[in-house]
């Protein structure tokens, strides 16, 4: 398949359109990959500290959920914004001001000395971490789309790898830093690492990748339908479509719920139900990254030898095993084997969500999908909250597992999802985001999925 390791590409946004070089092209992706790795350590950074937070301000588990949807809220609400934004200014300026506001906000919550002023502030780094993630993932699709190459999964875990590494980092200092303090260091971290970095997406455009006959052939006959007098919309989908990918964006929303529930949730609980201290309570989420990371990192290998639909089942029933385990276990070494086996199983549901959106319905099937999910990883926490309260926080942790074992039961119901009623859809393999957008304009691309 020549065409996935085709590079040469137009830079939109370049007056004189000259190709991009290899070496542009690679430095993009190096610095798209620090920015994500930063966002996940600077979540996680922020979500080890919850617990100190939640003492300092005297919140019960509800207010706690209640100020934790401020995160929801402001990321709901810039979400809808970023896409104009990124359209408008581009997603590259848009990226590194949303990373200057996340360094900024993060240093506010431990000023916060009541669960009201806490989700006050919170819906302002809520509000720039959802504009990260939006203006990250737009600017990663036009990359991968541009490189022809599945790499959006490595992304993805940069993004859990800086989450391990902030959960770690954060246990470690528990003991000896306050909240205050550790958040500062996240800001000057946080500025200094966008310093370094931002320059390189600021001087080089989102590049495009070269049209195909059939995207070239498509847009004349859309000129000249508009010549003729008649409306030409591009990128409208029929109802089915839509239906389809909304189907994929709830698969990606139960996975992100366990997520989010993971990262707000699990050191309170094995520091309040399991009596465990608050250095190996980091270590909960810091193990449940990293065997999120190394599930992406093997996500590719896996698809290929199970095929989508395979891998997403398994994916889903191995998280609701881990989960159960994590939320029910009487010792804090058992659930954080649990949690491990967890992030295994959450590992690459996301990714083969937003692929089949994006096979479906190119950039703006990904972009759909890619908001339900991130809205599943905001909402979850403060939901467990609320739980937590009626019930116990190990049985709203149980909730987990649940949305994990209807991902797996969603995905086999959709196994022969596609846009073409006729065409099953595993007759593809996106083993990434990527993937779908090449190959729903390219069909020379398509492999069988389940071999």
């Amino acid at each position: 398949m020549p065409h996935l390791n085709k590079v040469a590409t137009a830079l939109s946004g370049g007056r004189a359109g000259e190709p991009a070089s290899r070496s542009s092209l690679s430095r993009l992706r190096i610095a798209l990959t620090v920015f994500f790795a930063l966002d996940g350590f600077m979540f996680a950074g922020w979500v080890v500290r919850i617990p100190a937070i939640k003492q300092q301000t005297g919140a019960s588990a509800s207010d706690l959920g209640l100020a934790l949807l401020g995160v929801s809220a402001g990321a709901v609400v810039t979400m809808v914004f970023t896409g104009r934004l990124c359209r408008r200014f581009g997603s590259h300026p848009v990226t590194v001001v949303c990373a200057v506001l996340l360094s900024l906000s993060i240093v506010l919550p431990p000023q916060t000395h009541s669960a009201l002023t806490l989700g006050l502030v919170l819906l302002v780094f809520g509000a720039a971490y959802g504009g990260l993630n939006v203006a990250m993932n737009s600017a990663a699709v036009d990359l991968v789309a541009a490189l022809r190459r599945p790499v959006i999964s490595s992304f993805h875990a940069a993004f859990s790898l800086g989450g391990m590494i902030g959960a770690g980092l954060g246990g470690l200092v528990a003991g000896g830093l306050s909240p205050a303090v550790h958040l500062s260091l996240l800001t000057g971290v946080g500025l200094l690492v966008t310093a370094v970095t931002g320059p390189t997406l600021l001087r080089h455009p989102a590049p495009v990748p070269e049209r195909t006959e059939s995207e070239r052939t498509e847009s004349d006959r859309m000129k000249q339908g508009t010549t003729e007098g008649t409306t030409a919309v591009p990128g409208r989908l029929d109802g089915r479509t839509r239906r389809l990918v909304l189907l994929f964006g709830v698969i990606a929303l139960c996975t992100a719920y366990g997520e989010g529930a993971m990262a707000d949730w699990s050191a309170l609980h094995l520091t309040q139900d399991l009596d465990a201290t608050p250095g190996l309570a980091a270590a909960g989420y810091s193990l449940f990254a990293l065997a999120m990371t190394a599930g992406r990192l093997s996500g590719t290998a896996l698809l290929e030898r199970l095929g989508q639909t395979r891998a997403l089942v398994a994916g889903g029933v191995t998280a609701a095993l881990g989960m159960l385990v994590g939320a029910l276990a009487p010792t804090a070494w058992l659930a954080l084997a649990g949690f491990a086996v967890a992030g295994l199983g959450l590992a690459n549901i996301f990714p083969v969500a937003i692929g089949r959106a994006g096979a479906l319905a190119g950039p703006g099937g990904v972009a759909a999908a890619s908001t339900l999910g991130y809205g599943g990883m905001l909402l979850g926490p403060p939901a467990i909250g609320f739980l937590a309260d009626w019930f116990t926080l190990p049985l709203a942790l149980t909730t987990v597992a649940l949305l994990a074992g209807a991902a797996a039961l969603i995905g086999y119901s959709a196994r022969n999802a596609s846009a073409d009623p006729a065409r099953p859809a595993d007759s593809t393999r996106p083993v990434e985001s990527a993937r779908p957008v090449e190959s729903a304009h390219r069909p020379e691309l398509a492999r069988p999925a389940d071999e």
